[in-house]
């Protein structure tokens, strides 16, 4: 029963970790942000499609290695936060897809390209 209790607490603060809500989306813009100021680290994809299985358009991490080199080659980068993103791009939330955000980046030179964020992974 001793041994028993640390690893139920240690699966319910992993358990949090994974499937914290790391994002929000502005009910009156639908514009989508992270900020960095969450005390547990995280790592959230977005897709091509809404599959995980799909190909990784954009990189949320607490993880400076996964920021500072792109490892998973997003085509649209890897950042710590939407504030960090190039001046004058921005990710607009387009609708529920599925289990999925359906969003749209938007850069400042007005290339729009969609990708899909886990819903779990932020809220409206």
């Amino acid at each position: 029963m001793i041994k028993t209790l640390p690893l139920i607490l240690f699966m319910f603060f992993a358990t949090g970790a994974i499937g914290q809500v790391i994002g929000r989306v502005d009910k009156r813009t639908k514009e989508f942000y992270i900020h960095t100021d969450l005390a547990m680290p995280y790592r959230v994809f977005g897709y091509q499609l809404a599959n995980a299985q799909s190909r990784k358009m954009i990189c949320f991490s607490s993880r400076a290695q996964d920021v500072a080199s792109n490892s998973s080659s997003c085509l649209l980068g890897a950042y710590f936060d939407t504030g960090k993103l190039n001046t004058g791009d921005k990710i607009v939330y387009l609708g529920r897809y599925g289990t999925f955000g359906k969003m749209k980046y938007i850069s400042r030179k007005g290339k729009k390209t969609i990708f899909y964020l886990p819903k779990s992974s932020f809220r409206v």
